[in-house]
C-alpha cells in the first residue's frame, strides 16, 4: 500500500467489484481503453482474482486502487502498463471518476506512482500518452515532469470524429 496523507494506492481487492465494473463499462472511455463490448461480472471476478499476486514484471503491468484515506472509499486507477524490464520503461495511466475531479487526488497519485515505479521497481522512464483535448491530463503530466514528444494525428476516433494523442516522457532524476 502506497500512502498519502489524502489518498492510498492499494492492491484492487473483491470488494472492488462494483467500482471496477462500473468504471471499465464507462462508455465514454471506451475509445481510449479500445473497448468495443461491455465487460460482465464474472470478467471482472476474474480479471480481479488474476490480478492479486501477479509479479509485475512477469504480468507487464500493476494496477492500484485510488482510494481517500478517511473512508477507503475508491476514486479510481492508476495503471503501470507494457512494463518492459529490459529497457526499465511503462506506461502510465489514470482515471478518476468525475466528481472526485479537480482535487489535487491525481496530483497525489502522481507522486507515489512514480515513487513506486522509480524507487521500488527501479524504472529508468515512464511514458504517458494524452489526447489533444484532455488539458486537464495533459497539465497534470506536464507539471510532474513528463514532456511532450510526440502527436500522433488522427489516433483515436471518438463520436465526435478522430482526435491526435500526445506522448509524454518522464526519465527517472538521479
Amino acid at each position: 500500500m502506497l500512502k498519502h496523507n489524502q489518498i492510498i494506492l492499494r492492491a484492487i481487492e473483491p470488494n472492488d467489484i462494483d467500482f471496477l465494473f462500473d468504471l471499465e463499462n464507462d462508455m465514454k472511455l471506451w475509445h481510449i481503453t479500445q473497448t468495443l463490448v461491455p465487460f460482465s461480472r464474472f470478467d471482472m471476478e476474474q480479471y480481479i482474482l488474476s490480478v492479486q499476486k501477479q509479479d509485475p514484471f512477469a504480468a507487464g503491468q500493476v494496477r492500484f486502487v485510488i482510494t481517500l484515506v478517511e473512508n477507503d472509499q475508491p476514486i479510481g486507477f492508476v495503471d503501470l502498463f507494457n512494463i518492459n524490464p529490459i529497457n526499465q520503461r511503462a506506461g502510465i495511466g489514470i482515471v478518476i471518476i468525475e466528481k472526485f475531479r479537480g482535487k489535487n487526488y491525481g496530483n497525489y497519485a502522481i507522486d507515489l506512482i512514480e515513487k513506486y515505479a522509480f524507487e521500488i521497481l527501479n524504472l529508468h522512464q515512464l511514458y504517458c500518452n494524452v489526447e489533444e483535448n484532455n488539458l486537464s491530463s495533459l497539465r497534470l503530466f506536464e507539471k510532474h515532469g513528463f514532456t511532450v514528444v510526440g502527436l500522433k494525428k488522427d489516433w483515436n476516433k471518438n463520436n465526435s470524429g478522430w482526435i491526435g494523442e500526445y506522448m509524454l516522457q518522464k526519465m527517472r532524476s538521479n
